[in-house]
């Protein structure tokens, strides 16, 4: 992602404002940014951000579904490295909705492209959240089969 596009800087500053305590003022941020995108990239981008921050978990998921949505329309590789993130947040959504087969399938999409993300701190924390959330899923279907 360009540090430099106008979409990139407002959800550079949301997440700034969340890591700092300000939740109204991150979402109002990524609203902004929302607002002011084009390109699907941007949009992308912008709903991405905008999931983190609903009131619902169903309201979550149509914005992980959305930036999902834009992604796949995207006709360039600028969001490559971001579908393992997609497709985490996508599984997640699932799974606090209790679709667990959607969830399951979701981290295994996101464990499927963990190749492309890009190494440092992002990467690595998307990788071990993904690696998490299989595990998990793993222990779930594992005690399902047992109680049967």
């Amino acid at each position: 992602m360009n540090p430099e596009n106008e979409i990139v800087k407002l959800c550079t500053a949301g997440m700034t404002a969340e890591m700092e305590g300000r939740p109204d003022e991150a979402l109002a941020l990524y609203e902004e940014a929302w607002r002011a995108a084009v390109t699907p990239t941007e949009r992308c981008i912008a709903a991405h951000f905008l999931a983190r921050h609903q009131d619902s978990d169903q309201a979550t998921l149509h914005w992980n579904q959305e930036a999902l949505r834009l992604a796949d329309v995207v006709d360039d590789d600028s969001v490559q490295d971001f579908y393992p993130s997609l497709y985490l947040n996508l599984a997640h959504s699932h799974e606090l909705l209790g679709n667990l087969a959607e969830a399951r399938r979701y981290y295994d999409l996101a464990a499927a492209r963990v190749d492309e993300l890009p190494e440092g701190l992002y990467g690595t924390r998307v990788r071990n959240s993904i690696g998490r959330h299989r595990q998990q899923m793993d222990a779930l279907e594992k005690k399902r089969i047992d109680d049967e």
